[in-house]
């Protein structure tokens, strides 16, 4: 059975899921998205995945024509048509369809996405041994030109950051700021394990507000970890003692090698590793947090 993709109230075929080629979201990448994962059935921390796209909606000035009740709704049922339990959903919410010019008021009929299928964002082997990173030129969005906090469908500023770490041999890569401060990289953001101590770059460095970084701060606290979420250099990455990336799709993975430097022993490392196994345990345990 072909997959089932939710767009506006109804379930189509995927072949069937079309917008208009003058949407707005098409012509300018004028929408929001959001990423979200469910495991056993059950979408894990649905009300902040659903809290965010919802402020971004509100910072760039567009109405999603249903409430987060219909929208919890709508994303079981396009999981449960497609008889995903493991799986990924993409939330997406364009402008509409409008004119050729800038103006959204232009623009009527705001379209709900809704797209659960199965990803594999990095292979086993990365979670096992980590990853070799490399630092983007491309600096993230500066937040007084776009805020990086509004997840839009504008994302050719993490794509070209993408594409330097692909050239490089990499799969991901490390952006910094407009400061020179890091910031996260093109789809996860950052931490850093230092003398047993937790780092990460705070909201106000030109990050996304990451559901999963969240949940894993949650973790290390319960461990007892002192977690500092302050501004960092790339100094402070190159000799922390490990480094690992979280992210929705990503989950919890390790880095080992950044801009060439060996991070630590080389191998990811044992808060790493623990918090890589408490998170598997969360959601499996308290899909809904």
């Amino acid at each position: 059975m072909s997959l089932q993709v939710f767009i506006n109230g109804r379930l189509v075929p995927k072949e069937q899921a079309v917008v208009s080629v003058f949407d707005h979201g098409l012509l300018y990448g004028d929408g929001v998205f959001e990423g979200m994962r469910s495991y056993s059935g059950r979408v894990f921390r649905l009300q902040a995945h659903l809290d965010r796209p919802w402020e971004s909606a509100r910072a760039i000035w567009l109405t999603i024509p249903m409430t987060q009740q219909e929208m919890a709704q709508a994303v079981y049922q396009t999981l449960q048509v497609n008889n995903i339990s493991d799986g990924y959903i993409r939330l997406v919410v364009t402008r509409g369809a409008g004119t050729l010019g800038l103006d959204p008021n232009k623009c009527s009929n705001p379209q709900v996405i809704i797209i659960a299928d199965h990803i594999e964002l990095y292979p086993r082997e990365f979670y096992e041994k980590g990853l070799r990173i490399v630092t983007a030129s491309t600096i993230r969005n500066h937040p007084a030109a776009l805020n990086p906090r509004i997840k839009s469908l504008n994302y050719l500023n993490n794509i070209l950051a993408k594409i330097e770490g692909l050239q490089a041999g990499c799969v991901e890569a490390l952006m910094l700021n407009h400061k020179g401060e890091v910031a996260e990289c093109t789809g996860d953001n950052i931490f850093l394990v230092r003398r047993g101590e937790l780092y990460t770059p705070p909201n106000d460095a030109g990050i996304l507000e990451g559901v999963t970084r969240a949940a894993v701060i949650e973790l290390a606290q319960e461990m007892n970890l002192t977690v500092h979420e302050v501004p960092l250099t790339r100094h402070d990455v190159y000799v922390a003692d490990e480094c690992f990336l979280t992210g929705t799709a990503a989950e919890v993975v390790p880095v080992v090698e950044v801009d060439g430097r060996t991070i630590g022993s080389g191998s990811p490392g044992p808060i790493t590793q623990e918090l890589q196994h408490r998170f598997q345990r969360l959601v499996r345990q308290r899909p809904d947090g």
